[in-house]
């Protein structure tokens, strides 16, 4: 991080603000052919930043440790100015006559977004036809209303998505083993970055059937399983577990459909508990923004604050995620400090999301002592070259027979024939496979109220918490333990005959394998 980004980020006064203000007002009332937008991060880093209560802290806070709440409205303020003034993108207003339409170059100028906007995956009919279609749900929340073609789709689920968190899970091990605490979250905070590498993938992955589950093992040692809890609204549970942490989610996607783009805010809950000393680690990730959904090649950002929170301890570490500027500066950019209890910072990271993280200790006014040296925490690992879908060898290997376990349950995400149909690049069945899936999901929900029946999910129990989120209040599930004692009886057992895994027949219906 260079030191006058960190000291800006720290010290932009009022009139800094009220000017910058001023200045992007006056660009985005210009009204000629090809205009500057400013992209709807400003309201999700508002929200996130006012409602975590966590931001950066100005140096008076630093010093003294008070203010309670982590920064509080002038940090706030800070840190979304610095998402408001440097997300200026390149776009094109009413192209061919597409009323509302913005196109969005990360790596280019207003010169050529004419052009990028004829590029991307579909075909020209295609293009136009949900063009039009998807305008009626400008600003809904489209997570599950909207049927969509197989062809922007990639063969994985959310829940195996959902896993992809464990590919660097050697972080959380060397977090459980360490004993300094600031420390302990840098190797904490890199896990959870380490995913957006991952994430930065732009097909769309298959919602869920309700019941669906994902199991994962032969992976550090850990055991993982995932469940879909909730169709309406779509909710899912994951835990993961070894001998160094316990990992539980409650997972529930909200968007905002915005025309050629989308804004997905993470309504969860993280936790992560280190096994040695017991402490619970709670994550607060960033929203992210998928460009260029219809017309233009499709990229994501995750612009705004990934929060991190020992709850043991109080000390946690607030990143900031640089938003895509001008030419692609800022992207991928993750800057930030670990903090004490105290609110002082106490080491420094800095790095790029999709390639390495580094730390160094810092002094209470951010900088970094004298005499000690930048250390690399985290570094992406090598990739496949060319992959269709941009996988990773950890994803093809979540959609490969090596991780499961012995007698996969018939609800697993591998099984879907929609899902395995697109792996093996028939287009056609795939399509056809998701229709009868959804058609199958909606008789046996008929089935299932005709009998005044709830569903009620396998592995995960639905408890009374409700818990605060940046982008609204999330029930929360709890793994209930069942799944350890099916895995440990499947696995102590002699009696049970090895069969053919691509035999089984996916079925997570609970009240009758109803046909469509």
């Amino acid at each position: 991080m260079r030191t006058r980004d960190r000291r800006r980020h720290r010290q932009l006064s009022l009139g800094d603000i009220y000017k910058e203000d001023e200045d992007e007002e006056k660009i985005k009332h210009s009204r000629e052919t090809q205009i500057l937008c400013f992209s709807d991060t400003l309201l999700s880093g508002l929200g996130g930043g006012f409602n975590s209560g966590s931001s950066m802290a100005s140096n008076d806070q630093k010093q003294g440790g008070g203010g309670g709440g982590g920064g509080g409205f002038f940090a706030s303020i800070a840190s979304s100015l610095s998402n408001f003034g440097s997300a200026m993108h390149k776009s094109v207003n009413g192209l061919l006559g597409y009323e509302g339409l913005e196109v969005i170059n990360p790596e280019g100028g207003t010169e050529d977004v004419e052009e990028e906007a004829l590029r991307g995956r579909w075909k020209q009919e295609e293009r136009d036809s949900y063009w039009k279609m998807m305008q009626k749900y400008r600003g809904a929340d489209i997570t599950s209303m909207v049927t969509l073609p197989v062809l922007i789709f990639e063969p994985m689920t959310m829940l195996q998505k959902m896993a992809e968190l464990m590919e660097y899970s050697h972080l959380l091990d060397k977090a459980d083993e360490c004993e300094d605490p600031y420390l302990r979250l840098v190797y904490a905070a890199s896990w959870a970055i380490s995913v957006y590498y991952a994430y930065q993938r732009t097909w769309k992955p298959f919602n869920p059937i309700l019941g669906e589950t994902y199991e994962m093992a032969n992976h550090s040692g850990i055991t993982f399983i995932s469940e879909q809890v909730s169709h309406h609204p779509p909710m899912s549970a994951g835990h993961a577990e070894n001998e160094h942490f316990t990992y539980d989610v409650t997972s529930k996607l909200k968007t905002k459909f915005l025309g050629n783009s989308v804004d997905v805010y993470p309504v969860g809950r993280t936790r992560v508990m280190l096994k040695r000393d017991g402490v619970i680690l709670d994550l607060v990730p960033p929203p992210t923004k998928v460009n260029n959904l219809i017309f233009g090649r499709t990229w994501v950002d995750s612009p705004g604050e990934m929060i991190m929170t020992n709850l043991t301890t109080g000390d946690k570490v607030v990143l900031y995620f640089q938003p895509c500027g001008w030419f692609g500066a800022g992207r991928y950019e993750v800057d930030g400090y670990v903090y004490n209890a105290a609110e002082e910072p106490k080491i420094l990271m800095t790095g790029k999301w999709n390639q390495s993280m580094s730390y160094q200790p810092c002094d209470l006014e951010g900088e970094p002592i004298s005499g000690t040296e930048m250390k690399e925490v985290w570094k992406v690992a090598d990739v496949p070259e060319n992959d269709k879908y941009q996988y990773t060898y950890f994803a093809h290997k979540l959609n490969s027979l090596d991780t499961a376990p012995r007698k996969l349950l018939a609800s697993d995400s591998r099984l879907r024939p929609d899902r395995y149909a697109l792996e093996t690049g028939d287009l056609s069945k795939a399509g056809a496979e998701k229709s009868s899936l959804e058609e199958r999901q909606r008789a046996e929900k008929r089935n299932r109220e005709a009998k005044s029946h709830q569903f009620t999910s396998r592995w995960f129990d639905l408890t009374d918490e409700v818990t605060p989120t940046p982008w609204g209040d999330l029930e929360v599930y709890q793994y209930n333990g069942k799944y350890s004692e099916h895995r440990a009886a499947v696995d102590s057992s002699d009696g049970i005959d090895e069969v053919d895994i691509r035999s089984i027949e996916f079925n997570p219906w609970q009240y009758g394998n109803v046909a469509s």
